[in-house]
């Protein structure tokens, strides 16, 4: 089940995840886009008020973020204590409460993972190449050896993100993912055009959640896909030059 907030929707809320403490939003294009990180104003520009942020009644300034490059860096947001932009690196993780994290798309999965109980959050960008190099099995043990979490008691959910209808891949794609996942890429895809494949990242960054140690039942994934919802989400495939969604997190 997905919530949705404002008219037309700014944002949406997952009611499992926020039952177990994570306040949390998927922002819509309705929510407008968020700009490139730059040194002056931030993915969140200045002096705009954004609809999630004050529903979970955050400020942007308090926002930890990184520059995300399509990798597999797992960043302690904790190490610093710092706001705002905190490093290079497509994943975060703190153990504080009331420590907002963010991640940015336009496609690629979002995830958020959480041990409620200890407590420690993350939140990681998952686009294809993260995917290959297995960025979520990485932001799991990141928060198991460096937070304290326990894989069993993780709860984790998959965001708005291209889905297997609209996500057509080539070799280039294929054969990394061949390479790093030989028993089970063949899974996460169907047939295509010759020499294509529709791709399932929903699925194989679930697969590689439970890999890592998380429970099957404990990962949320309402198969909201970015490129049949262009009325709802940015999509980078459909649109070329789309804006960018934003994934918000924080242990309340």
């Amino acid at each position: 089940m997905v919530s949705w907030y404002g008219e037309p929707p700014t944002h949406a809320a997952l009611p499992a995840l926020t039952a177990v403490g994570v306040g949390h939003a998927f922002t819509t294009r309705h929510q407008g886009s968020f700009d490139a990180v730059s040194a002056l104003a931030g993915p969140f520009g200045v002096d705009r008020r954004w609809p999630a942020l004050a529903a979970l009644g955050l400020e942007s300034r308090s926002v930890r973020y990184a520059r995300q490059v399509h990798g597999v860096d797992c960043l302690d947001t904790d190490a610093t204590g710092a706001d705002g932009l905190i490093g290079t690196g497509d994943a975060l993780f703190t153990r504080q409460r009331a420590r907002p994290l963010a991640v940015f798309t336009a496609d690629c999965v979002p995830l958020i993972v959480v041990d409620p109980e200890r407590p420690a959050l993350g939140v990681a960008h998952a686009g294809w190449r993260g995917t290959v190099r297995g960025i979520a099995g990485r932001l799991v043990a990141a928060l198991v050896e460096q937070a304290g979490a326990r894989a069993d008691r993780l709860r984790a959910a998959i965001g708005p993100s291209i889905g297997p209808c609209c996500y057509e891949v080539d070799e280039p794609v294929i054969d990394p993912l061949r390479t790093a996942f030989p028993a089970a890429w063949e899974r996460w895809v169907r047939p295509g055009r010759e020499g294509r494949w529709w791709l399932d990242l929903w699925a194989a960054n679930a697969e590689q959640l439970t890999a890592a140690g998380v429970l099957r039942g404990a990962i949320l994934s309402p198969r909201l896909c970015t490129g049949c919802r262009q009325d709802l989400f940015f999509s980078y495939r459909k649109e070329a030059l789309a804006g960018r969604l934003a994934t918000l997190a924080v242990l309340e």
